[in-house]
Protein backbone atom coordinates (compact mmCIF):
# COMPACT_ATOMS: atom_id res chain seq x y z
CA UNK A 1 0.00 0.00 0.00
CA UNK A 2 1.16 3.13 -0.98
CA UNK A 3 0.77 6.38 1.34
CA UNK A 4 1.81 9.87 2.38
CA UNK A 5 2.49 11.03 5.97
CA UNK A 6 2.33 14.39 6.81
CA UNK A 7 4.13 16.39 9.83
CA UNK A 8 4.02 20.21 10.22
CA UNK A 9 6.61 22.30 11.98
CA UNK A 10 7.52 25.93 13.28
CA UNK A 11 10.15 28.45 13.09
CA UNK A 12 10.40 32.30 13.51
CA UNK A 13 13.15 33.84 11.19
CA UNK A 14 14.59 37.92 9.71
CA UNK A 15 15.74 38.04 6.40
CA UNK A 16 16.03 40.40 4.03
CA UNK A 17 15.55 39.87 0.58
CA UNK A 18 18.82 41.67 -1.60
CA UNK A 19 21.07 41.33 -4.25
CA UNK A 20 24.84 42.69 -3.19
CA UNK A 21 25.58 43.32 -6.22
CA UNK A 22 22.88 46.10 -7.06
CA UNK A 23 22.15 48.77 -5.88
CA UNK A 24 19.63 49.70 -3.05
CA UNK A 25 17.41 51.39 -5.12
CA UNK A 26 17.33 48.59 -7.48
CA UNK A 27 16.64 46.01 -4.64
CA UNK A 28 14.27 48.49 -3.40
CA UNK A 29 12.09 48.03 -6.68
CA UNK A 30 12.56 44.71 -7.21
CA UNK A 31 11.75 43.38 -3.40
CA UNK A 32 10.10 46.64 -1.91
CA UNK A 33 9.83 46.36 1.95
CA UNK A 34 11.52 43.13 1.96
CA UNK A 35 14.69 44.74 0.72
CA UNK A 36 14.65 46.42 4.14
CA UNK A 37 18.41 46.93 5.61
CA UNK A 38 16.92 46.09 8.93
CA UNK A 39 15.27 42.94 8.01
CA UNK A 40 12.09 41.82 8.58
CA UNK A 41 10.93 38.23 9.68
CA UNK A 42 8.12 35.91 9.51
CA UNK A 43 6.63 33.24 11.54
CA UNK A 44 7.47 30.07 9.49
CA UNK A 45 5.04 27.22 9.31
CA UNK A 46 6.40 24.09 7.52
CA UNK A 47 4.18 20.93 6.04
CA UNK A 48 6.75 17.77 5.28
CA UNK A 49 5.10 14.89 3.24
CA UNK A 50 6.92 11.76 3.32
CA UNK A 51 5.24 8.97 0.87
CA UNK A 52 6.04 5.62 -0.02
CA UNK A 53 5.34 1.82 0.52
CA UNK A 54 3.63 0.65 4.49
CA UNK A 55 6.16 -2.06 6.09
CA UNK A 56 3.45 -4.69 6.09
CA UNK A 57 5.18 -5.98 9.37
CA UNK A 58 4.97 -2.33 11.05
CA UNK A 59 1.98 -0.75 9.15
CA UNK A 60 4.35 1.95 9.18
CA UNK A 61 5.17 4.27 6.58
CA UNK A 62 7.91 5.84 8.80
CA UNK A 63 7.58 6.30 12.85
CA UNK A 64 6.55 9.80 13.04
CA UNK A 65 8.65 10.22 15.79
CA UNK A 66 11.83 9.93 13.86
CA UNK A 67 10.29 12.16 11.27
CA UNK A 68 9.38 14.95 13.91
CA UNK A 69 13.32 14.74 15.21
CA UNK A 70 14.68 15.14 11.97
CA UNK A 71 13.23 17.88 11.45
CA UNK A 72 13.54 19.37 14.77
CA UNK A 73 17.24 18.78 14.66
CA UNK A 74 17.96 19.38 11.42
CA UNK A 75 15.43 22.39 10.40
CA UNK A 76 14.19 23.97 13.40
CA UNK A 77 17.04 24.34 15.27
CA UNK A 78 18.73 25.62 12.45
CA UNK A 79 16.46 28.43 11.59
CA UNK A 80 14.61 28.85 14.79
CA UNK A 81 15.14 32.62 15.85
CA UNK A 82 18.11 33.51 13.25
CA UNK A 83 19.19 36.17 10.90
CA UNK A 84 18.70 34.01 7.85
CA UNK A 85 20.98 36.53 6.01
CA UNK A 86 24.15 36.78 8.64
CA UNK A 87 23.79 33.22 11.18
CA UNK A 88 23.08 30.75 8.55
CA UNK A 89 25.95 29.17 6.09
CA UNK A 90 22.67 28.15 3.61
CA UNK A 91 21.73 32.17 2.89
CA UNK A 92 25.27 33.75 3.03
CA UNK A 93 25.26 33.96 -0.50
CA UNK A 94 22.10 32.47 -1.80
CA UNK A 95 18.77 35.29 -1.19
CA UNK A 96 16.31 33.79 1.18
CA UNK A 97 13.65 33.66 -0.44
CA UNK A 98 10.46 31.49 0.49
CA UNK A 99 11.75 29.60 -2.76
CA UNK A 100 15.19 29.28 -1.52
CA UNK A 101 13.93 28.61 1.70
CA UNK A 102 11.79 25.73 0.72
CA UNK A 103 14.28 24.14 -1.26
CA UNK A 104 17.51 24.49 0.88
CA UNK A 105 15.08 22.48 3.97
CA UNK A 106 13.78 19.99 1.10
CA UNK A 107 17.72 19.54 0.42
CA UNK A 108 18.47 18.89 3.84
CA UNK A 109 15.74 16.64 4.81
CA UNK A 110 16.40 14.57 1.47
CA UNK A 111 20.13 14.24 2.05
CA UNK A 112 18.79 12.06 5.80
CA UNK A 113 16.03 10.40 4.39
CA UNK A 114 16.21 6.63 3.22
CA UNK A 115 15.83 6.80 -0.81
CA UNK A 116 12.63 4.59 -0.48
CA UNK A 117 10.72 7.50 0.62
CA UNK A 118 9.32 10.32 -2.03
CA UNK A 119 9.82 13.69 -0.03
CA UNK A 120 7.56 17.23 -0.67
CA UNK A 121 8.07 19.94 1.41
CA UNK A 122 5.93 23.39 1.68
CA UNK A 123 6.48 26.42 3.52
CA UNK A 124 4.05 29.04 4.44
CA UNK A 125 5.55 32.67 4.93
CA UNK A 126 2.04 33.73 5.72
CA UNK A 127 -1.23 32.14 5.88
CA UNK A 128 -1.41 33.38 2.39
CA UNK A 129 1.61 33.20 0.97
CA UNK A 130 3.25 29.82 0.71
CA UNK A 131 5.82 27.30 -1.66
CA UNK A 132 6.09 24.22 -2.45
CA UNK A 133 8.71 21.77 -4.00
CA UNK A 134 8.88 19.40 -5.73
CA UNK A 135 5.96 21.54 -7.65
Amino acid sequence: MRIAVFRKAHFNAAHRLHIADWADEKNKAVFGLCSNPHFHGHNYELEVKVSGEVDPLTGMLIDLKDLKALIYEQIELRFDHKNLNLETEEFKNLNPTAENICFVIWQILRSHLDEKYDLAVRLYETPRNFVEYPA
